[in-house]
């Protein structure tokens, strides 16, 4: 192929993946004669000087590919032919594994209906069409509109059934199944702890949307009023990390991204969250107004920072069945911080305590991973705060 440098080795895998589609041993490129360092004769290898056909025989053609750079980092693979797959009669389906979805979008309900009608009539009526091929090219090359919809099917005959109820107007803009039934369509919001700050964060939607950035203000203003201070220009430093900071900007964060989602119709069924996200889902719940909600927070955040440092958090890869019987007995140092997952915990206290137990999953071969923080958040080392918070 020549000189191509860093792309020789796919581009050699690229050559025999094509000989191997087409049947054909190309010529050796470029070399007059075989080497005479190279004892021929001996054993069944030639140089193809000729492109010769590569026959079909009882098992798989393969072939090897090197690329040997000039800083010596040589490479080798072995490319094995594909199965050949046995394309059936255009009217049958391959036995569906997993729902298949149909996303559709126009400019209005009305046309969104009739692209379902003109969908399922073509999916029912030409054999050819396949689903698979159909949901592709939906998701990947059509306009999005501001209606949408989705139709979920196993195989051809739910994802019509699905159109057809959908074009009757059923279930215009929401999940469908098969049988027309609607998906449960429960939406929640979950809003996160702090760990998730960063420096600048929302900068870019504060410049890009209104909605958000008076939603923002909003939360910066009583925020200033409480501190005397820049609640955007903490966030645009460093200081950001630091707890004082992080809660009430993330907060803000949060909050306003909320709005931001509620503007453009978004509305969840139910709200919650982790740490600090809880303050923030019962202040868009309704439950707590604005005022007190930053006030609650900037209070939690002043309380946690002013606490000795010290302490450690650590991420396990595993589930509370694991860690829990590693924690007995030292309720006073050490406590599990939070369940995040059916396989991901997270441990805090004391931070030998925390490192005994590090080093007690490592030996069980589970993975762990020390989290950067200030401070033992969710373990009784925050104790001390508790009164004046209350």
């Amino acid at each position: 192929i020549g000189h191509t440098q860093a792309a020789a080795g796919v581009g050699g895998v690229i050559k025999m993946v094509e000989a191997m589609r087409h049947g054909v041993l190309p010529k050796t490129l470029h070399v007059g004669e075989p080497s005479p360092h190279v004892d021929w004769s001996a054993g069944e290898v030639s140089l193809l000087t000729e492109q010769r056909e590569w026959p079909a025989l009882d098992r798989p053609r393969r072939a090897a590919v090197s690329s040997f750079g000039i800083s010596g980092t040589n490479a080798h693979v072995i490319l094995e032919q594909a199965p050949h797959l046995v394309e059936g009669p255009a009217d049958t389906e391959p036995e569906a594994t997993a729902p298949l979805p149909l996303l559709l979008s126009a400019r209005s309900e009305q046309a969104l209906r009739a692209q379902a009608a003109a969908l399922a009539s073509r999916l029912d009526g030409e054999p050819t069409v396949r689903p698979i091929d159909l949901a592709y090219t939906l998701a990947g090359t059509r306009t999005v509109f501001d209606r949408r919809s989705a139709v979920v099917g196993r195989d051809r005959a739910e994802l019509v059934a699905g159109l057809e109820a959908l074009a009757r107007g059923e279930q215009a803009g929401a999940v469908v199944v098969g049988d027309g039934r609607q998906v449960s369509g429960r939406l929640a919001f979950l809003f996160t702890g702090q760990g998730a700050q960063r420096v600048g964060m929302g900068r870019e939607l504060y410049a890009s949307f209104p909605v958000f950035a008076a939603a923002f203000d909003e939360v910066a203003e009583a925020y200033r009023l409480l501190t005397e201070e820049s609640l955007r220009e903490a966030l645009d430093g460093e200081s950001v990390h630091g707890t004082g900071v992080a809660q009430p900007g993330l907060f803000a964060v949060e909050v306003a991204l909320f709005r931001l989602w509620e503007s453009w119709g978004v509305r969840p069924d139910a709200v919650t969250g982790h740490s600090v996200g809880e303050i923030a889902a019962a202040h868009v719940a309704g439950v707590l107004g604005l005022e007190d909600a930053v006030r609650l927070v900037v209070a939690r955040g002043r309380l946690m920072a002013a606490l000795p440092e010290g302490g450690a958090m650590l991420a396990v890869q595993a589930g509370e069945d694991t860690v829990a019987p590693l924690l007995a007995g030292r309720e006073g140092d050490v406590s599990l911080a939070a369940v995040n997952g059916p396989s991901s915990v997270v441990v805090s206290g004391v931070a030998s305590a925390v490192a005994d137990i590090a080093s007690a999953l490592k030996e069980q071969g589970v993975r762990v991973r020390p989290l950067t923080v200030s401070h033992a958040f969710h373990s009784p080392l925050m104790e001390p705060m508790l009164t004046e918070f209350a």
